[in-house]
């Protein structure tokens, strides 16, 4: 029986995608939060719905084909093209809370894996951007850079990319009350095809393809930056 390969960036792949990795994406839940306390979005079902919604016309469309490219970008070591990918998606990111959370997220990123990585011309050439003004560090594309440095396949940095998001509005969920533990794996779980799908028609696809077309969640994100009381900062 042979011994099948085991490569070392499936331990990065499992590093930067665990809730141990202090990037911040804890403390968000992308409107899940506003959706809940409308009594829009109350159990499960609802919950799983929500997040194919999400998967399928905003992070798929718009943040996977942006990680794609930057993911391109940051191999070939083109700091240019990097940051034309990061000022794209920047802009789609309409609500002002979800932009910062997503700078927040992918600058953490950036730092952590500066820490416990090799030093890289183009991670720090991208670093010096955001200092600069020139990048923001959305998240989509600090995570390409990062899987880049990792050699972790770009499609699998897709999959990093939909699962973290998934898991991080599952654990909002969670803390919320709105499931419990069993039910958000069995949500993860039923997502993998949604996840899937999003990386397959995506992450390979131009820049100017990129398009989101999510009305409700964009203005219930916009109501949840307006409440004066909330328990997540998305």
């Amino acid at each position: 029986m042979n011994t099948p390969e085991i490569y070392e960036y499936e331990l990065s792949m499992l590093q930067i995608s665990d809730s141990l990795f202090p990037t911040g994406m804890y403390s968000t839940s992308s409107g899940l939060e506003t959706f809940f306390y409308q009594k829009k979005i109350k159990n499960a079902a609802e919950l799983q719905k929500l997040l194919k919604a999400y998967l399928r016309n905003q992070i798929g469309p718009a943040d996977c084909v942006a990680l794609g490219n930057a993911y391109e970008n940051a191999v070939a070591s083109d700091l240019q093209k990097l940051k034309e990918a990061d000022r794209r998606l920047f802009s789609m990111k309409l609500v002002k809370e979800i932009r910062d959370v997503s700078v927040r997220s992918g600058t953490q990123l950036l730092k952590c894996v500066s820490s416990i990585a090799e030093d890289n011309k183009i991670l720090r050439a991208y670093r010096d951007a955001i200092k600069n003004g020139e990048a923001s560090g959305v998240y989509p594309i600090a995570l390409a850079v990062a899987c880049a440095l990792f050699s972790i396949p770009k499609s699998k940095a897709g999959l990093v990319l939909m699962y973290t998001f998934t898991a991080s509005v599952v654990g909002a969920a969670l803390r919320l009350g709105m499931i419990d533990h069993l039910e958000g794996q069995k949500v993860i779980a039923e997502l993998k095809p949604a996840m899937l799908k999003a990386v397959e028609r995506n992450v390979n696809r131009q820049l100017s393809d990129m398009w989101q077309f999510a009305p409700e969640i964009d203005i219930t994100q916009m109501v949840h930056e307006q409440a004066e009381t909330r328990m997540f900062i998305s």
